[in-house]
């Protein structure tokens, strides 16, 4: 059975209580755009197992780590991102800027996106 939360947002989602425009769904991975995207291209990629952060996945089910990234990486390729690039970001924690503690890759790409963290 799948570990969801009730409480968060990105578990609703994947429940389809909230809706979202998804752009990839595989067995355990869910993609969908930002509701305030910071980039032409700005997608988030999610394990639909809840998992609060990168290192509780990473510790918990490396292989749905992969999958996520995998996930992220066909996104990027479908979005048209290989040849400009792009950037995959994972916020985790209160100082590292998460806001919703499921954790969740940015993908961001469709123009030259700047230095990583403002001075």
């Amino acid at each position: 059975m799948r570990n969801v939360n009730n409480d968060c947002l990105f578990c609703r989602i994947v429940t389809g209580d909230i809706p979202a425009t998804v752009v990839r769904e595989t067995e355990r991975t869910l993609a969908f755009r930002d509701i305030n995207p910071q980039a032409p291209v700005h997608v988030l990629v999610i394990p639909k197992e809840h998992y609060s952060d990168v290192v509780t996945l990473a510790e918990g089910d490396p292989g749905l780590a992969a999958e996520v990234l995998t996930t992220a990486a066909v996104v990027a390729e479908t979005e048209g991102l290989l040849t400009g690039g792009f950037r995959t970001i994972f916020n985790t924690g209160g100082y590292g800027g998460q806001e919703v503690f499921h954790v969740h890759a940015h993908l961001l790409g469709g123009t030259p996106l700047g230095p990583m963290v403002a001075r």
